[in-house]
């Protein structure tokens, strides 16, 4: 089979789910209602914890974090699904290709650390709350935060840069939504196995290492509320952790199967509904699973938009 040399005037062909859905219009429209939802919700909880003071706590500050890497995770991925089905256009450059799988594994590897860390914030709360103001500074925060943002973009670099280095065979059709790691493993022409280790060790440290964190903080914190005298305690941190657990559940299993399974339990068309799970559904779930069940979010919501929607109304 002849060699493709891939260069920067090269390109891939996206062949996503929307190639082979028997109702594309309908998926289509439904993936822009989810992407509208995500920039408006993630947009709006943004909006809200900058703006109110009385949210500016580690708890508020991490999960603006969070609907921060969820618009941009999306964004990376959705419009151009959106714009190549409308266009008619299912091209993609080799650098457009690169940049794109830097993007979606930088944001997925700091959501994942960020979740573990958001876990860790929850454990201090509800099982050392006495020491939550040390445990949990302003400074800690920011700290873990940058260390997740810069962990995580140098090791999506290096793979970046790694999967790209690869020739490639004559066929350029990625069966996949985006430019991910194991789709564009498949079209290269030599031996791929010790690299596919490698993404190995890299999911099972991005991946199962803070999942283990996460599981091992709630079973503490689990421990801890059981133990509880007040009901109306108990109840409130059952709401807030069961919040977190629903996000953590909907993220880690979608990544999990895409980057820690062996290939041999993938195919396109299953890898191309989990890719849609954790690229479009999820960052557009998470800030309503945060902000419906949160009573400080919501009394957030309402001091915004009667400070400047309401007073607007009285004067006409």
């Amino acid at each position: 089979m002849e060699v493709w040399n891939s260069t920067l005037g090269s390109s891939f062909i996206l062949v996503g789910i929307l190639n082979d859905s028997r109702f594309p219009e309908l998926l289509c429209a439904t993936i822009t209602v989810l992407y509208m939802l995500a920039l408006t919700s993630n947009g709006l909880l943004l909006l809200l914890i900058t703006m109110d003071v009385r949210l500016h706590m580690p708890m508020y500050l991490l999960l603006r974090q969070l609907s921060l890497i969820d618009l941009l995770f999306t964004t990376a991925v959705t419009p151009k699904v959106i714009m190549d089905f409308l266009l008619g256009d299912n091209t993609i450059s080799f650098g457009g290709c690169a940049l794109q799988m830097f993007l979606a594994l930088t944001m997925g590897s700091a959501e994942d650390l960020l979740l573990a860390f958001m876990a860790y914030d929850r454990y201090v709360a509800i099982c050392h709350p006495l020491k939550y103001t040390i445990f949990m500074r302003p400074r800690i925060c920011w700290l873990v935060v940058t260390t997740s943002w810069i962990l995580a973009s140098l090791s999506s670099l290096g793979h970046t840069i790694y999967t790209m280095h690869f020739p490639f065979c004559m066929s350029l059709e990625i069966r996949h939504l985006l430019c991910e790691i194991p789709p564009l493993l498949k079209l290269a022409c030599t031996d791929t196995f010790t690299y596919e280790l490698l993404v190995y060790v890299t999911g099972v440290t991005f991946l199962l290492l803070p999942l283990s964190a996460i599981v091992t903080s709630y079973t503490l914190i689990l421990f801890t509320v059981l133990h509880m005298p007040s009901k109306e305690g108990r109840k409130k941190a059952l709401v807030t952790c069961s919040s977190h657990l629903t996000v953590v559940g909907m993220f880690y299993g979608a990544a999990t199967f895409m980057y820690v399974l062996p290939s041999s339990f993938h195919n396109p068309r299953q890898d191309n509904i989990i890719s849609v799970f954790y690229t479009i559904v999820t960052p557009a779930l998470n800030p309503l699973i945060y902000s419906l069940r949160n009573k400080e979010v919501m009394r957030a919501l309402r001091r915004v938009f009667g400070k400047y929607i309401l007073p607007s109304h009285s004067s006409n």
